[in-house]
């Protein structure tokens, strides 16, 4: 009987995926804000490998789960954390299709993205090193994914495209609490970043990193949001705590393994890029961002503190991703809390959500609390 109920769900998921490769674009643009119980809660997704639904088959499973593990195994994973976590925005942290084996990537992201269509829960993508390895390049997945229904993408941020590198670089800003006094502030922001894919200067071999510019651009937005944070009406102090999300590791991960880290464990190599664009340097030194969050390395998924940085994997999700055999896939939750529900942001906290028959809660921990007397604010 479970066997059959699972064939029927999967069918089910099979034809909400072909009804969504074919969704109306969408420009609705929700605004993001605390809820009423002080709390802002983001589901992130990494490394789905999505290819061709119910014909590509599962890696890395066991012998039990091989004949009928499918894209659409990911597909039933995301619609039950959705439903079992309700985020208020789900972010999709790169190589959400696997271009090589993908025959259309419009219909493959189309239905990568399906749940978090279905769900009209806001979504976010980036791009990660295998989503281009198809027929469109980066540019042309970014411009699509925008369109798609209850997205908050961005291709890049009007005020820098003329000079940033790569495409899905932008910020996100959530509003505290409705009727409170920072209603219209934002007390949390989020950066979304493309690390790229491959290196493309000579004699330097590898994966791709976070370049000058987009640095460049952190740091005048990080110091914009600082300004307006402290300003009237409502003016806070320090500065608003905030999250980068972004897909290949920075080579600082390379501090932690199993022991060491604060949760999680390491069971491969982190595949930074071969050089160091000190974007690290960059984070620590501006303080807003307490949190980095990637994917890439499947089978990590730990958290560890460096200079008062977490540095967190997300963990594989996808099943046409590699693997672990035994060892599930699974989605990170990141949850912000206010102050008194109202005020500003007092703690940010994480766990993890594996697929197994009661979508397990593991490795809860807190990431981040606020001082007594606030945040200290970096210079300007």
């Amino acid at each position: 009987m479970a066997d059959k109920t699972r064939r029927t769900t999967l069918f089910f998921v099979f034809l909400l995926s072909l009804f969504l490769a074919l969704v109306p674009t969408s420009s609705h643009r929700p605004k993001l804000r605390f809820g009423r119980n002080g709390e802002f809660k983001i589901l992130q997704v990494a490394d789905m490998h999505f290819a061709n639904g119910a014909t590509t088959r599962c890696l890395d499973v066991l012998p039990t789960q091989k004949a009928h593990c499918s894209d659409l195994n990911t597909t039933v994973f995301m619609t039950r954390v959705i439903a079992a976590e309700k985020p208020d925005l789900i972010v999709f942290t790169g190589d959400n299709i696997f271009g090589f084996d993908v025959k259309d990537p419009v219909k493959s992201m189309n239905a990568a993205f399906a749940p978090a269509i279905a769900s009209k829960i806001p979504w976010v993508a980036i791009l990660g090193n295998h989503d281009q390895e198809s027929t469109l390049t980066r540019q042309e997945l970014m411009k699509h994914i925008v369109k798609l229904p209850n997205t908050l993408s961005q291709v890049n941020p009007p005020e820098a495209a003329h000079y940033i590198d790569g495409f899905g670089n932008y910020n996100l800003q959530i509003r505290g609490a409705a009727e409170s006094s920072l209603q219209n502030k934002s007390v949390l922001n989020l950066y979304f970043l493309d690390s790229g894919d491959y290196s493309s200067v000579p004699y330097m071999e590898g994966y791709d990193w976070v370049k000058t510019s987009q640095q460049f651009w952190f740091e005048r937005t990080s110091k914009r949001l600082q300004r307006v944070y402290n300003a009237e009406p409502n003016p806070q102090q320090g500065t608003a705590p905030g999250l980068a999300y972004f897909h290949i590791p920075l080579p600082e991960f390379w501090s932690f393994d199993s022991k060491n880290a604060t949760k999680g464990v390491r069971q491969e190599g982190t595949y930074s890029a071969s050089t160091n664009s000190g974007f690290f340097t960059t984070l620590v030194t501006r303080g807003d961002v307490k949190s980095v969050f990637v994917g890439h390395d499947h089978v990590n998924d730990f958290c560890g503190k460096l200079k008062g940085l977490n540095l967190c994997y997300g963990g594989g999700f996808g099943y046409h991703a590699y693997g672990k055999a035994g060892w599930e896939r699974r989605a990170r939750v990141v949850v912000a809390e206010l102050n008194k529900k109202r005020a500003d942001v007092k703690t940010i906290r994480t766990w993890k959500r594996l697929d197994d028959q009661h979508l397990s809660v593991i490795d809860a921990q807190v990431l981040w609390t606020c001082s007594v007397n606030g945040s200290v604010a970096p210079r300007l």
